[in-house]
């Protein structure tokens, strides 16, 4: 619900609680719209922008002697009410409070962190956001915010300045510092080692509200590393599915950390982010059982929702000329390796993965217009096709 000021409305959403209440006023007429979530469901939450927000405003306030155990802020979508850990006065010119990032059904690896901030003011105007303990500090180009600031983003350092700008004292500025006591800890969990942004967690969020990881929130997430891969200038990049790929790509390929992106299931997606990209030579890499679905025209790779490795596999067995027999053994094995396993007693396995390759290659070719190398591995780290150009690391090559 975006905010429209020719219309004069406000958004009032409430969220320390289970539900979700969003109140629009336009004009002379009011209308309330009601959202409920099922307690079992807590489908929202709270961003890390919007808790640094809240506390910021509280410590503000508890400069002011109001100990507030909750805040409204003003985010993109409208008016947040959240709920305040802790506020204390410091002395007359300084303030702390936390907030914690409340729960919601998510694998959101910062829920119930709790966000510090300090404010403390000062006699010139203006306001300055500085990351402390447990906030990032970006190293490499193609982010959002430069190398060497604090990783906090755009959208949370607006929602910071704008909220405490409206309760500032005449003629006063602040220095603001963002805390994050378990920050550090938590950063492993995430993305940010691989984007460049050390010793803690980033201060995100576009809207205020977070929602249930969806498609589009990982989509954009793996996005990111192709981005700082293309402004760090690297041009010849390695695509894999994900941890044992990357692990895979290092011991075989003498490329750097930085231009080897996880795919992860969403394949499709970031080939056609490559596409659009001035990529001059592509890699694809990675375990048989990821990208044999490639080869069948599958492009979100996810169990749940689509597999196909059997029939891929059997089918390129028939094509280069196995029996029935073994057709038949494929078709019925549980795991990939078991596959490979009746392909080698029969010496089928480098005929069957060039196949397995040369489709990938067509498919991506007809579908992304790329033509990338590809390398299908098994689990060990073998090499099962020959049919490609890559030149290996020194003293490393196809185990076959």
């Amino acid at each position: 619900m975006e905010e429209d000021k020719s219309l004069q409305k406000k958004s009032i959403i409430h969220i320390n609680s289970k539900s979700v209440q969003a109140k629009i006023v336009e004009g002379n007429t009011s209308s309330t719209h009601n959202i409920f979530f099922p307690t079992e469901s807590d489908d929202n939450g709270i961003t890390t922008g919007s808790a640094a927000t809240a506390a910021v405003l509280a410590a503000m306030l508890a400069i002011k002697g109001e100990q507030a155990s909750a805040v409204d802020i003003k985010t993109p979508l409208g008016i947040l009410n959240i709920s305040v850990k802790s506020s204390c006065k410091l002395n007359d010119s300084s303030g702390r409070a936390s907030v914690v990032k409340m729960p919601y059904h998510d694998p959101d690896v910062t829920i119930n962190l709790e966000v510090q901030a300090e404010v403390r003011l000062k006699d010139e105007p203006g306001i300055v956001i500085k990351g402390g303990e447990g906030v990032g500090r970006v190293t490499k180009p193609g982010l959002q915010v430069p190398p060497g600031e604090a990783a906090i983003n755009p959208v949370p350092r607006e929602m910071i300045q704008s909220n405490l700008d409206k309760v500032l004292p005449t003629g006063k500025g602040a220095d603001v510092l963002i805390e994050v006591p378990e920050g550090q800890k938590i950063a492993k969990k995430t993305m940010n080692p691989r984007l460049g942004i050390v010793d803690g967690i980033s201060i995100l969020g576009t809207t205020g509200i977070a929602r249930s990881m969806n498609s589009k929130s990982f989509q954009k997430a793996k996005k990111c590393q192709l981005d700082v891969a293309l402004a760090e200038g690297y041009h010849e990049l390695v695509f894999v599915p994900g941890n044992i790929g990357e692990k895979m790509a290092r011991q075989l390929l003498d490329v750097d950390d930085d231009q080897i992106i996880q795919m992860g299931n969403f394949v499709g997606y970031m080939l056609d982010e490559a596409r659009k990209s001035d990529l001059s030579n592509l890699i694809i890499l990675g375990h048989a059982g990821k990208l044999v679905k490639i080869a069948g025209g599958i492009f979100q790779t996810e169990h749940r929702l689509a597999d196909g490795r059997r029939e891929v596999i059997a089918t390129h067995t028939g094509l280069v000329g196995g029996d029935n027999k073994l057709m038949n053994n494929i078709f019925n094995s549980n795991t990939t390796e078991d596959m490979i396993g009746f392909l080698d007693a029969e010496n089928l396995t480098e005929a069957v993965f060039n196949s397995i390759a040369q489709s990938i290659m067509k498919r991506c070719q007809e579908k992304f217009n790329l033509k990338p190398e590809v390398i299908i591995l098994k689990m060990d780290g073998t090499i099962l096709n020959s049919n490609h150009s890559v030149k290996l690391a020194p003293q490393i090559g196809n185990k076959n």
